[in-house]
């Protein structure tokens, strides 16, 4: 099976040995997200709402850029180093995804890149 690398500018680059998505046939996985704003690739905002919604954005610039959107993403998994944060995520999930809502997880950990405190990553399922 042939794999193509998914790139757009509209998302941060990686900052990392990694691609921001690969897709191999149908099925797209994409890389996990942090919030950074893709133009400065700075921490986007003070405050943890501005971020969460900052990691959505650039997942869906990346799924655009896969030929998708957000509605196929399938699986998406958050991690939080708050889960104090998760009832905000619920709420602004609801934003960018409608029913039927795809399969999620949502870990507690120690740490993230750069001292952010979400990220999230999905796989998306074109045609």
């Amino acid at each position: 099976m042939k794999k193509e690398v998914i790139f757009t500018e509209e998302a941060p680059k990686a900052i990392g040995t990694y691609s921001q998505a690969v897709r191999a046939g149908d099925t797209v996985y994409l890389s996990g997200q942090i919030p950074l704003d893709p133009a400065t690739m700075e921490l986007a905002g003070d405050d943890m709402e501005t971020q969460i919604k900052q990691v959505f954005d650039n997942l869906s610039a990346v799924a655009k850029a896969a030929g998708g959107s957000l509605a196929d993403v399938v699986k998406l998994n958050i991690f939080l180093t708050d889960l104090v944060h998760f009832p905000m995520v619920n709420q602004l999930m609801a934003e960018y995804f409608s029913e039927p809502y795809p399969a999620r997880a949502a870990v507690g950990v120690a740490a993230l890149p750069r001292g952010v405190g979400v990220e999230m990553e999905a796989v998306m399922v074109l045609g």
